[in-house]
């Protein structure tokens, strides 16, 4: 029942489909049940050879636990079993098999990768690198080998010793694509683009047709603002995998920023048709819409968001800021509100809510929020000036003052914060304190001096406001 001659041609390429594939696993089963599982051995061996490559994963299984029963020491059948059981997701199961086939060879460069990915499985990285180090022992320039180290470094998320290994399979074997495509990935992460870039080329070279290829081509193109270029390579993997959301929403992206805004709502319309249940495509829709000026639909896409993702901070904000424009505004306080419980230190969603708490004339709250703003942020000048303005308004002018002061401190030569000084000054009756403050404004700004004369005519017409500024009029 040799399958070489009736199902492998030439290039040793199987032509099954899985009925044929079944049939001969029954057969197998049947030879067994008969008890002729010795004469008919090569037979099975060929046939958990099928199973390997088309994923009949049990039935293999099944298979090699049969011939291990009369041929307990063969190593290569122990590293069958590791596979399948790996594929099963028995990992420590399969390390056992592994273990069991490297005692009986312990040279065998194919049970030393599938050993170490089990110990991958397991968390156990410092085991799977010593398999593969041993594997270079016996083959210290095979590529296979510098590659799966490479992975197992990259999966630790250390790309710089990645590189070293990926580097030493490509300069073994140039068109190892897997490893080329690999170190484009360790060199974005580097945030090497030009080498990323460089990487992922050499890759695309040699499989022009890979989609995944053309789309981390084009993302690098992107982090390097080169937009174009990375329209052109996302178009590239949409026309080679039409149904690839991720270039589709990636492209929607680079329209954004292009200022193509009905370009970016048709590609993430397109990726949403494919993906429904992404809600960062929901997300950038929405954010679309608010850019268009149909906040309707763009409630609706944070909304849609929200649904998928209950504490989708970015979506509750982002609402709050349409409910806002709409005039919804107790609507919009409930979602900043929504995302402060969701991230207490967020800056913007604080900002948010004291801005809206302003406008709704709560400035008690405004200023508690406010505050909040310069506790997490202390290099916030706009929230500071704002802060300052308030306890003008609420009549709290030494706090005001203190505000200005921070602001000044962050800004030394900003007009406003002196003449804010200034009008406090006046009020608290500290005449010379408030012209120091004029003239600082003055010599920064000229054209506050108007503004001046406008709130403080009686001021600006007496004799002691033009002694004080002399030629600073």
């Amino acid at each position: 029942m040799s399958l070489s001659g009736d199902y492998l041609g030439e290039s040793h390429e199987a032509f099954l489909d899985d009925n044929e594939i079944r049939e001969k696993i029954n057969s197998c089963k049947k030879y067994i049940s008969e008890g002729n599982t010795y004469s008919v051995k090569e037979t099975i061996e060929e046939v958990i050879q099928l199973c390997l490559e088309y994923d009949f994963t049990e039935d293999g299984l099944f298979l090699t636990n049969t011939l291990l029963d009369i041929a307990p020491y063969n190593s290569e059948l122990w590293q069958f079993k590791g596979i399948f059981l790996n594929n099963l997701f028995e990992f420590e199961e399969a390390y056992h098999c592994f273990v069991k086939s490297v005692s009986l060879n312990p040279t065998d460069i194919d049970t030393l990768l599938n050993k170490s990915i089990s110990e991958d499985n397991l968390g156990m990285f410092d085991e799977a690198v010593e398999s593969l180090e041993n594997a270079l022992k016996s083959e210290p320039y095979n590529e296979e080998i510098f590659f799966s180290l490479g992975v197992l470094y990259e999966k630790k998320e250390m790309f710089t010793e990645a590189l070293d290994f990926f580097l030493k399979a490509v300069e073994i074997d140039d068109k190892y694509s897997d490893a080329w495509y690999e170190l484009g990935f360790c060199y974005e992460n580097l945030e090497k683009y030009n080498l990323a870039l460089e990487s992922y080329d050499k890759y695309l070279e040699i499989d022009p047709y890979s989609f995944t290829g053309w789309y981390n081509n084009g993302i690098v193109h992107s982090k390097l603002g080169k937009f174009d270029k990375a329209i052109n390579s996302f178009e590239l993997s949409i026309a080679l995998k039409e149904d690839f959301s991720s270039s589709w929403f990636n492209c929607g992206i680079v329209y954004s920023k292009l200022n193509r805004m009905n370009d970016a709502l048709a590609a993430f319309i397109k990726a949403r048709e494919i993906d429904p249940y992404d809600e960062t495509i929901l997300y950038s829709l929405g954010q679309t819409y608010e850019e268009m000026g149909d906040m309707t639909q763009a409630i609706k896409m944070f909304t849609a968001a929200i649904k998928l993702d209950e504490e989708y901070f970015e979506a509750f904000l982002a609402r709050g800021y349409c409910y806002d424009l709409i005039g919804k505004y107790q609507f919009a306080l409930k979602d900043f509100n929504k995302a402060i419980t969701l991230t207490n230190d967020s800056v913007d969603a604080w900002a948010a809510k004291a801005d809206l708490e302003y406008s709704l004339g709560n400035l008690q709250k405004s200023i508690a929020s406010f505050k909040k703003v310069v506790k997490i942020d202390p290099s916030n000048f706009e929230a500071w000036y704002k802060l300052a303005e308030t306890y003008i308004e609420v009549g709290n002018w030494l706090e005001g003052m203190k505000a200005f002061d921070q602001c000044l401190n962050l800004k030394p030569r900003h007009a406003n914060s002196y003449y804010g000084k200034a009008k406090i000054n006046f009020l608290l009756s500290r005449t010379q304190d408030a012209i120091e403050c004029l003239k600082s404004a003055f010599c920064i700004d000229p054209n506050i001096k108007s503004e001046f004369a406008k709130e403080y005519p009686e001021v600006k017409s007496s004799k002691l406001y033009a002694k004080l500024l002399g030629d600073n009029q």
